[in-house]
């Protein structure tokens, strides 16, 4: 650029390229007292920060400015995170501020920042979380005993399921011993083993008062543990490593105990829904097994021998029926033809043709008598011999089916290994458990399993030989 005539706009737009390029003057971090603060209408901020030798100006734009957790004002010792820009019109330059802390917390954010990488490196933030069961019995909550947390979770708790049990694991949640205090208590509730959740949680505060839960000791027992865990650290704002590594994080202590815990009033409806379903499948169950059962009913009583026996008697009770019917009508008949008969008798008046006539209508009435009695008895000797061929039957059937399951219960036997077996048959196996069946499976020095039919031995080839 020497000896070359350049424009203002051209020399600034130069030096504005060459600090806005810099990744040194991007994301740097920089510390000092702010002067001259102003808070403009859009809610951007103008100030100064400065030290004992030097100044530069700052803004810090709304988008950025509306995240801040304390009110900056002039005198304030600050620790800033920004970019150089410089402004072209006027050619000054300036720091644009995306993050602003009360002093002190500069050095924490950079352990913080630090920390973060090598577990980042390290893969803890990608563990695939656990799960977390529906319906817990028990919920532990690392925490410090006089603050509002445990009575929050508490009054939560009681309010939306009232099964669950608060167990409280007292702990240092701020100062010096915090995160080491944290841990004990996770790593006892692990120990304890009667939790299936842990929230871990403190009311909010400055990044110095959560600092306890950005070490190591509080962040490994969260990431070591068995059991579940909840963080409720801080306000929604605030960001620990504890959270990072947890398997939720809450917001708030109320809103840990709302994910850690079913809804009573949801559970009421999912109960109430599932009862009617419920209700409706065993209504459907009993009507589809009640018509099988009607029709198992009705199998039955038509292939039954007692069904068969009703058959049969009332086959017999209609025979006799019709028997006797032929019979009176046979036997009317008969006595309508002797009046005829008689009638004719007396009208020709021959004394021997009567009594000879009257005698062989007694003749005819004995052998009617006997034709009808022995009809009788031939039914009722057909229906015992019925009965008697259905029990031969039946006798006949169990017991075939019984030598069926004799013959089957010898062939088991003549086959089961155990039997074999006892007769000085053994079973030898090498360290493998692979079966040897010939000696050329088998090494001097090999160890071997044999089994026998009542234990088992275990021997040391020393010697073999082959047939």
């Amino acid at each position: 650029m020497q000896n070359q005539t350049l424009t203002v706009s051209q020399l600034t737009y130069t030096i504005k390229n060459l600090l806005e390029g810099q990744r040194m003057f991007q994301g740097f971090v920089l510390k000092g007292e702010i002067s001259n603060f102003t808070r403009h209408r859009t809610g951007h901020l103008y100030f100064a920060l400065k030290d004992e030798n030097a100044s530069i100006k700052a803004i810090m734009f709304s988008n950025y400015a509306d995240k801040l957790n304390f009110a900056p004002k002039d005198g304030d010792k600050v620790t800033i995170t920004g970019s150089i820009s410089l402004y072209a019109p006027q050619g000054s330059y300036s720091v644009n501020v995306s993050k602003m802390q009360i002093d002190g917390a500069g050095e924490l954010y950079l352990k913080y920042l630090e920390l973060k990488e090598k577990l980042k490196n390290l893969g803890w933030f990608d563990k695939p979380k656990r799960t977390f069961p529906r319906y817990p019995k028990n919920i532990g909550v690392v925490t410090s005993p006089t603050g509002a947390v445990i009575e929050d979770i508490t009054n939560t708790v009681n309010r939306r399921y009232r099964l669950t049990n608060i167990i409280l694991y007292p702990a240092l949640v701020q100062g010096p011993g915090a995160s080491k205090s944290v841990a004990e208590q996770i790593e006892k509730a692990n120990n304890d083993n009667i939790c299936d959740v842990l929230i871990v949680g403190r009311g909010g505060g400055s990044m110095e008062d959560l600092w306890g839960f950005n070490e190591l000791p509080a962040i490994s027992a969260i990431y070591n543990s068995k059991i579940p865990v909840i963080s409720a650290i801080g306000h929604e704002t605030d960001d620990t490593l504890s959270d990072l590594v947890s398997d939720l994080r809450a917001p708030t202590p109320t809103a840990a105990a709302e994910l850690a815990t079913p809804d009573k009033f949801e559970l009421i409806k999912y109960i109430n829904e599932s009862t009617n379903n419920l209700t409706y499948k065993l209504n459907n169950l009993i009507r589809g097994n009640e018509t099988n059962l009607m029709h198992l009913i009705e199998r039955i009583e038509t292939s039954s021998p007692i069904k068969k026996l009703s058959n049969y008697h009332e086959k017999l009770l209609n025979s006799e029926l019709l028997l006797k019917n032929y019979f009176s009508q046979k036997i009317n008949m008969l006595s309508n033809n002797l009046k005829n008969i008689i009638l004719k008798i007396n009208n020709l008046s021959p004394q021997t043709k009567l009594t000879n006539s009257y005698k062989e209508i007694e003749q005819l009435k004995v052998i009617m008598n006997k034709n009808y009695n022995y009809i009788i008895e031939s039914n009722q000797k057909n229906m015992i011999n019925v009965l008697k061929e259905l029990k031969t039957s039946y006798v006949n059937v169990v017991s075939v089916q019984s030598q069926r399951l004799n013959y089957n219960i010898d062939m088991l036997n003549k086959v089961n290994p155990l039997n074999i077996m006892k007769r000085g048959f053994t079973i030898i196996k090498n360290n493998n458990g692979n079966i040897l069946s010939s000696v050329k499976d088998v090494n001097i020095n090999d160890d071997l399993e044999i089994d026998f039919h009542d234990g088992r031995a275990y021997a040391k080839v020393i010697n073999k030989g082959v047939k």
